[in-house]
């Protein structure tokens, strides 16, 4: 016989759960089972009359020794083969991946709120920090991309109608982060620092020399101002809906920071899929071809 204290002790959503219905309750079969079977059958008749319509562009038995142009990652590695066109490789590779990793997992450490758990979008404002996150994301990602990955200045050709060889000198500097690097008059001094045999002395202690030579230019280019974007653009989004009023409790923000970053994701994996062609170059669609092996 259960007494008062041994039902005090079960928690109310244990005691909820417990005199729930049977008509509340959802089986795998037939419930979830049928509909993965139809959307399964769905999908299968979808992709049997795209390969029908649409000639795929395959190519000859893969060759070791010819590295075809562009020679992508699989699609879902497609985001980071774009970080890797904007900053250094290790940055994109394993810092920016690991960082996020750890991010995503630390949310539930950092909204420890139990109001609203489980359920999806719980705030007030939870669909309008939605869709800012994801519009800043896409536009600010779309601008960021285009800024610093096309050598071709379209906008000034369209307007003034003249070709990329008259584009102004002085305005070098807005063809992209790769401009800085190679257009600014850098002193020979800050692109060649030897920390190897200046700073760390190695073979003082009998080791072989380090030769490690800092190029100021490139790490401002491939390390701080990627940095700085990525950590400063969302701070600056929580500043401005904190501001606004629009965000106001942990889970406000993190809605629109986790929004934002699923929509730098897709459009991530969009660009290396679509607008990349040989030599990963930043095209239309229609332009890019099939790699020649």
């Amino acid at each position: 016989m259960v007494t008062n204290a041994q039902e005090n002790a079960v928690s109310p959503a244990v005691r909820a759960r417990a005199r729930r219905d049977r008509d509340e309750e959802l089986l795998v079969w037939p419930d979830l089972v049928f509909i993965e079977f139809i959307s399964a059958v769905l999908f299968t008749v979808t992709l049997t009359m795209l390969s029908i319509a649409i000639n795929a562009p395959l190519l000859d038995r893969a060759n070791p020794a010819v590295t075809p142009n562009p020679s992508k990652a699989p699609w879902y590695f497609l985001n980071l083969q774009e970080l890797l066109l904007h900053m250094h490789p290790a940055l994109a590779g394993v810092i920016v991946p690991t960082v996020a990793l750890i991010a995503l997992g630390a949310i539930p450490y950092f909204d420890q709120s139990n109001e609203g758990q489980g359920e999806w979008l719980s705030t007030p404002n939870a669909w309008k920090l939605t869709w800012i996150g994801s519009i800043v994301g896409t536009v600010v990602t779309l601008l960021l991309v285009l800024w610093d990955g096309s050598k071709h200045v379209v906008l000034w050709a369209m307007v003034t109608g003249n070709a990329e060889s008259d584009w102004p000198k002085f305005l070098d500097w807005t063809r992209g982060a790769r401009a800085l690097q190679d257009n600014l008059p850098w002193p020979e001094a800050l692109r060649n620092i030897p920390l190897g045999s200046k700073v760390l002395r190695t073979d003082l202690l009998g080791l072989p020399p380090i030769d490690l030579n800092v190029d100021i230019a490139a790490v401002m280019v491939e390390q701080l101002i990627p940095t700085g974007l990525m950590i400063g653009l969302p701070v600056l989004l929580s500043l401005v809906l904190h501001k606004t009023g629009i965000a106001q409790t942990r889970r406000d923000h993190m809605i629109a920071q986790f929004a934002g970053f699923i929509a730098v994701f897709v459009v991530l994996t969009l660009l290396g899929t679509a607008f990349r062609g040989q030599g990963m170059e930043l095209l239309w669609p229609w332009e890019v071809k099939p790699p020649v092996s």
